[in-house]
């Protein structure tokens, strides 16, 4: 496994202490690689071991960690993806977090597979990488700068040709505990908070200078022909059209059809405006389609509008979940105003999943009289209303008026607000739920209640609940039922599949579109083939499904870590309704329990000893070991599955 000739080089594992500005860099470990991949699995691992208990998610013990993932830059179709970890602000878990476009791409060229920030500088700064090594350069001129004017105004500086980065606006500066990390205009590392992390550090933006972007394998007759395969599956999707031509935005009408749209936080299933948010209609004022690095379904659109409010103004395309959360999720039935939202959103640095649910929150206390204008400054927030949509996001950004409650998170703005908001506060484990109503479709329910981040379908993507064939989801799951959204038998199994799978994809730095949605195998079988031919490794799905069995199980023991008291794998009281839902507190407890047992933990979801055992992993919260043993797993003892 150790022949530096059967694979190319990973690349370095790259420190910077913003506290001493000191530098270091080394070699990334291999046994990191074959326990735990690159990307979300290995930041899992960095930190289980590194972040020690009790620590303030926004003070300089916090560390930051940028990894892009093994296939990450390389010769593999869709490898672009960069996964960012810290112990989240929002939630007090684990902060988690993947973006797609360039910049991983870019990052992995330098040589660097994985960045770890750590300490806090005393003035604004952002790193500089690039072939030529890495400094730490004064940001005071660009503070105060949103996203968009920052990428500009550094590039403007820097007389580059081209430059990819990736940075925080006002809202990660002003400490919005949902701030996110934005590169280019229309991809942002989104949820858990991640952006007020860096601005915590006073680290404004990351800029990766490089000439051109080469892929990093050199293996090119061996990988050509699984390239060529993967790419042609892709392709033959019957959906591979509709994503390409109109992105997730194409989606919204069936996610109305099947009665799980979001609407008036969750208040309904449906919207009866969905007609005018039916982002298939941007199809006419869209001027170039995009997308992420050797992606051939480049799913990403510029648009310039032909007609209306926005005449003649520029914009990116917003993906499914901004479309309903910023749309139907808040009673808005403009399509134009959803647009210039969520760009706004972007600009700003606010994950707008988070920020839509919070001013769906604020419009619904605001409808049952809870909220009065004495609370919202004069502002009346009805539902729909555009222009207090972006009073909102524009307060939330900064840290004034109503907005600054809301931008701690809809549990925190909850118990300030007092008076039973917390019924109508839609989240699990701190984080605003997306944008599925979980009513009806349980995997997806499930899938919320146990997703370690918090309540997040794109954590724990299980396109497969409605995808697949009822004998399909008999053969894996042992029940017909497993694949009907409105069953629960066999959801426990299904959604362990998910998540090691979503898991080996963000580890290997894939895009879940083309290859969950698209593809929608989840049987890991081409992923082995691509990885293989790329890194030399001899891997198998077997093996790939115990890397992710590993990683989801350290997941749980971080969250162990910071929270050992709270039970959290629960649903709000609010989507447990009287009437005709099929989701109950019993219904969620079944699928609870069967998830458990199909992971191998306990009653309380607690991992059991000999799981912890089987999958090598140090039974107690310290780690064995030296500095070249794999973070997170006991030195003397690396299990791999066949």
């Amino acid at each position: 496994m150790n022949d530096p000739h059967r694979y190319p080089t990973f690349g370095d594992l790259l420190h910077v202490d913003l506290s001493t500005g000191s530098l270091s860099r080394e070699p990334f470990p291999r046994a990191a690689v074959e326990d735990l991949l690159g990307g979300r699995g290995f930041n899992v691992g960095y930190l289980y071991q590194h972040l020690p208990t009790g620590i303030d998610p926004l003070g300089p013990d916090n560390r930051l960690v940028f990894s892009c993932g093994l296939l990450t830059g390389s010769r593999a179709p869709t490898a672009s993806r960069l996964h960012i970890n810290a112990l989240s602000p929002l939630t007090g878990l684990i902060g988690s977090s993947n973006v797609g476009g360039y910049v991983g791409a870019w990052l992995r060229s330098t040589g660097i597979l994985s960045l770890v920030v750590q300490g806090r500088s005393p003035t604004p700064v952002y790193l500089y990488l690039s072939d030529d090594g890495v400094e730490i350069r004064d940001a005071a001129p660009y503070w105060g700068l949103d996203a968009f004017d920052t990428q500009d105004r550094i590039a403007a500086d820097l007389a580059r040709e081209k430059l990819e980065m990736l940075c925080i606006g006002t809202a990660g500066e002003s400490g919005a505990r949902f701030a996110c990390i934005v590169t280019g205009k229309d991809h942002a590392a989104g949820r858990t908070g991640l952006g007020a992390v860096m601005g915590a550090k006073g680290l404004k933006a990351v800029v990766i200078g490089k000439g051109a972007c080469k892929p990093f394998d050199e293996r090119r007759q061996l990988i050509g022909s699984a390239v060529k395969q993967y790419v042609k599956q892709i392709k033959a999707s019957p959906d591979f059209d509709t994503f390409s031509r109109y992105g997730g935005a194409g989606y919204i009408k069936w996610a109305d059809d099947m009665g799980i749209m979001g609407t008036r936080n969750y208040r309904q299933s449906r919207f009866e405006m969905v007609d005018r948010v039916d982002g298939r209609q941007l199809i006419k004022d869209k001027v170039r389609s995009s997308g992420c690095f050797r992606c051939p379904v480049q799913c990403k659109a510029d648009l310039k509008f032909k007609n209306g409010a926005m005449k003649g103004q520029t914009a990116t395309r917003p993906e499914f979940e901004p479309m309903i959360n910023l749309g139907s999720k808040c009673g808005l039935g403009d399509l134009q105003a959803v647009v210039r939202l969520d760009n706004l959103c972007s600009r700003l640095g606010l994950d707008s999943t988070s920020a839509a649910t919070a001013i769906a929150f604020a419009m619904d206390l605001f409808d049952r009289g809870i909220l009065d204008e004495v609370d919202t400054d004069g502002m009346r927030l009805h539902w729909g209303d555009a222009a207090v949509m972006e009073t909102l996001i524009n307060q939330m950004a900064v840290g004034e008026g109503l907005g600054k409650i809301l931008a701690q998170g809809v549990r925190r703005a909850a118990r300030t607000l007092g008076k039973g908001a917390h019924r109508y506060a839609a989240h699990v484990k701190g984080l605003e739920l997306t944008a599925y109503h979980p009513a009806g479709i349980l995997g997806s329910a499930l899938g919320y209640a146990v997703s370690s981040r918090g309540g997040d379908y794109n954590n724990v993507y299980s396109s497969l609940e409605h995808s697949w064939t009822a004998r399909k989801g008999a053969d894996a799951f042992g029940s017909t039922e497993s694949v009907d959204t409105k069953r629960p038998s066999g959801k426990g199994r299904l959604m362990r599949r998910a998540t090691l799978v979503n898991i080996v994809v963000d580890s290997l730095g894939l895009c879940k579109v083309p290859t969950l949605s698209l593809l929608g195998t989840f049987d890991l079988e081409n992923e082995a083939v691509l990885t293989s031919a790329v890194t030399g490794l001899s891997l198998c799905a077997g093996d790939l499904f115990c890397i992710g069995e590993r990683v989801a199980t350290m997941e749980r023991l971080f969250n162990l870590k910071h929270a050992p008291d709270v039970d959290e794998d629960r649903l709000p009281e609010m989507f447990f309704r009287e009437g005709d839902s099929v989701l109950t507190p019993q219904v969620l407890q079944q699928m609870l329990s069967e998830f458990y047992a199909a992971m191998g933990w306990d009653d309380n979801g607690r991992p059991l000893k000999t799981t912890l055992a089987a999958l090598g992993i140090d039974s107690g919260l310290s780690v064995k070991g030296g500095s070249q043993s794999t973070p997170g797993l006991a030195s003397t003892e690396k299990h791999r599955c066949s």
